[in-house]
This record gives C-alpha cells, structure tokens and sequence, in this order.
C-alpha cells in the first residue's frame, strides 16, 4: 500500500502541472489563470515534482516484488 499513495500523488500533480501550463499559456479560456506568465513557469515545476514522486513509487513498487 505504501506505494500507492506516491503513485497517486505523481499522478494527480502531473495532471495539474499541465493544466496549470497549458492555462498560463492562454489555451484553455475561462479561468482567473489564463494568460499569467506565473502559472506557465509553475505548471512544469508541479509537473516535474509529479514526474518525481512516480519514480519513487513505481520503484518502491518494483522493490517489494519478490524476484524469482
């Protein structure tokens, strides 16, 4: 179980990451976001910590499959 909660985490910040940048770039309208520089340099920063965080998981993972 103790690899699941990095697993989600990196997901959800990927996906979040990306919006974030694609709204700071002005492609998706209707958001108070949309256009900001700021929200374009954060969106790829949340998306590598995600990036990150499922790497840790998916290896904690690997490391608790038993080898045959």
């Amino acid at each position: 179980m103790k690899g699941w909660l990095p697993l989600t985490l990196g997901l959800l910040a990927v996906i979040m990451g990306a919006m974030w940048t694609v709204q700071g770039l002005g492609h998706v309208e209707g958001s108070m976001m949309t256009g900001v520089t700021l929200w374009a340099m954060i969106g790829p920063l949340v998306a590598l910590v995600g990036v990150g965080s499922l790497v840790l998981g998916l290896r904690s993972r690997r490391d608790r499959t038993p080898s045959t």
